[in-house]
């Protein structure tokens, strides 16, 4: 009986190739299909070009896989590693980088699982050849290939694979093809992939963002919603045998991919949201602003559900609960004006910020509108805005009070040296007084009771005091974003 060896193969550097030069919105969108198609398609091509069974696939996807393979084809299989990793620095433009581990499959999983980790490690550590591709403006991403994959991959009915170009996903038919879905009727041999698409008012094409923009529910703004499993590597790592490995690998990629496709068929989503692509651990979606928060909640409900069902039995918190970041364009949470740069990727790449901001700051939260908050912080801002736009449509207040309060409460730069300061927080009960007696000629028990209560949630009882509890600050921005007039 031949031994066997395991295959562990990794790609690094996603992030730096995405927000690589100024792609166009439908060229970032084929980089994200790529990077998440490809560690999913280069295992089952690997597996095809041996001629061996489709058993021997462990796990794919969120960028990296895992093969079992017999000792005697050793030789052929760093050939093909070596012509796909080529092949990726090629379209990538030096920036994506391909690298794999092999160990006989003997010992124990935890034994095993080291002796790979260790190679890797070093690969890592190991600086790059002489003849490998740097990045420079020479050596650019594929623009053309990116494009035509990011508008195709939405109709196709499968991703083919040729040796021509070992690191290509093509959509349609090539040498190997594999279908794709993620619905309960796709075949048994499917690779798992959400791609939803949010259609123009011609229902032809996707959407453009500014599309997606004005379908927003008060203001016409858009953004990009990212989220990840918190410590999902500490749970793989606790994991004692390959096979748990493995089929804790596909239950989540299953999650993913078949939960955000439910959700965005939804009537609250399906015109308002895009999905850019679905992870083993990971997701990314853009859209309207309102859709994004309520598409957040909903998600982390039912993660929350999947994880009491599926997880009960594996001790820790890891890789039990998620969090997300939310940025908008123009960005809210900083000094970002309309005229900015506000390209789908670098709204991307913003979000990626906030979402490590949200992870530095706590697990199972949210950063939105200039706070993180934990989820169920969320739902008493959700609240809080709702009745803050109790207050101007039920009760006739003037928006611009809204927009007056979050002006005292944001945080902003401080002004240069001779600068005049617009803000108000130097004394915001002035404000308070100001309004309450504006407001105070209304004799309404539920005026008067809401009123109250708002004033209370937003400064407590001390209405001099500055610091907001988080939700509030929250509750004023997604307030503002909604009573937003049409034609401002």
């Amino acid at each position: 009986m031949s031994v066997q060896i395991l295959l562990q193969g990794r790609i690094f550097g996603t992030e730096a190739f995405l927000a690589a030069g100024d792609p166009s919105d439908i060229e970032f969108i084929g980089r994200c299909q790529w990077v998440s198609l490809l560690s999913e398609v280069l295992p089952r091509a690997l597996i095809a070009e041996l001629n061996l069974s489709k058993m021997l696939l462990g796990s794919s996807g969120s960028e990296q896989f895992l093969v079992v393979l017999p000792e005697e084809v050793r030789p052929q299989v760093e050939e093909f590693l070596h012509s796909a990793a080529a092949d990726a620095q090629r379209i990538s433009g030096g920036r994506l980088q391909l690298l794999w581990a092999i160990t006989e499959n003997l010992g124990d999983w935890t034994i095993v699982r080291k002796r790979l980790n260790e190679e890797m490690q070093r690969k890592v550590g190991t600086p790059l050849s002489s003849t490998a591709l740097r990045p420079s403006e020479n050596n650019a991403p594929d623009a053309e290939y990116f494009s035509h994959l990011g508008s195709r991959l939405r109709d196709a009915s499968a991703v083919a694979w040729s040796p021509e170009s070992p690191a290509r996903v093509e959509p349609g038919e090539g040498k190997h093809s594999w279908p794709i879905g993620s619905g309960p009727g796709s075949a048994m041999d499917a690779i798992p992939t959400a791609r939803h698409t949010a259609l123009d008012d011609n229902n032809h094409n996707a959407a453009s963002t500014d599309v997606l923009g004005r379908r927003a529910e008060g203001g016409s703004v858009w953004g990009v919603l990212r989220g990840d499993v918190d410590n999902f590597g500490v749970r793989i790592r606790r994991v004692q045998t390959i096979e748990e490995h493995v089929q804790l690998s596909v239950l989540y990629k299953q999650f993913f991919a078949g939960e955000l496709e439910v959700v965005c068929s939804l009537g609250e989503f399906w015109r308002k949201v895009t999905l850019l692509y679905s992870g083993g651990d990971d997701f990314a979606v853009y859209g309207a602003w309102d859709s994004l928060i309520a598409f957040a909640r909903e998600l982390q409900r039912l993660f929350q559900r999947f994880s009491d069902e599926n997880l009960k039995d594996f001790p820790g918190p890891e890789g039990k609960t998620i969090t997300m970041g939310l940025a908008l364009a123009p960005d809210s949470d900083t000094s970002l004006a309309p005229g900015s740069d506000s390209s789908l990727a670098t709204v991307y790449e913003r979000a990626g910020q906030k979402l490590e901001l949200a992870k530095a700051t706590d697990k199972d939260c949210v950063y939105l509108l200039g706070r993180t908050l934990e989820w169920k912080q969320l739902a008493d801002a959700a609240e809080l805005k709702d009745d803050l736009t109790r207050m101007v449509v039920e009760f006739g207040v003037a928006p611009q009070y809204i927009r007056e309060l979050c002006g005292i409460y944001r945080e902003s730069r401080r002004p240069a040296s001779g600068e005049k300061s617009t803000r108000r927080s130097d004394k915001p009960w002035r404000f308070h007084r100001r309004l309450n007696r504006m407001l105070g000629s209304s004799r309404a028990r539920d005026f008067q009771k809401a009123r109250a209560s708002l004033v209370a949630d937003l400064v407590g009882k001390n209405p001099a005091n500055l610091k907001m509890r988080p939700s509030g600050r929250v509750a004023l921005e997604w307030a503002r974003l909604s009573t937003v007039e049409a034609n401002e």
